[in-house]
């Protein structure tokens, strides 16, 4: 199980370190999506600690949230921070017209920095 979880904390990284290179290319779509699979790869790796998994976003968004955030594990902000990230970007995915400004992403990216944090640091205690 260790090695999933790794694993998708490596994954989180990576995807963290293409939404750096693609706002600092200017790049923000793109970027907003990079930081989304940032939080979501961090996210499942929390889930793998309870050897579950969802095929579904909507799903291991639903479990994250009952089983880390409303038990107290997280702070509340990570869930509306997490539902933001989800939302924005499917805007960018699926929205013709949809507009990122630089602060957007910016903000998005801060915030994947900060969940993984909080993720790692969680899962070292444990």
């Amino acid at each position: 199980m260790d090695d999933l979880i790794n694993y998708r904390l490596s994954a989180a990284h990576e995807k963290l370190t293409s939404a750096k290179l693609l706002l600092e290319a200017g790049l923000y779509k793109d970027s907003v999506g990079r930081s989304y699979y940032a939080i979501f790869s961090a996210i499942r790796a929390t889930l793998a600690i309870k050897q579950v998994d969802f095929s579904k976003h909507a799903g291991v968004i639903a479990y994250f949230q009952k089983e880390f955030i409303k038990t107290g594990i997280f702070d509340k902000k990570y869930s509306k921070y997490l539902q933001q990230a989800f939302q924005i970007r499917n805007s960018c995915d699926y929205d013709d017209f949809f507009i990122v400004s630089k602060q957007d992403a910016e903000e998005q990216y801060e915030r994947a920095v900060e969940i993984l944090v909080v993720i790692e640091a969680y899962i070292d205690k444990l």
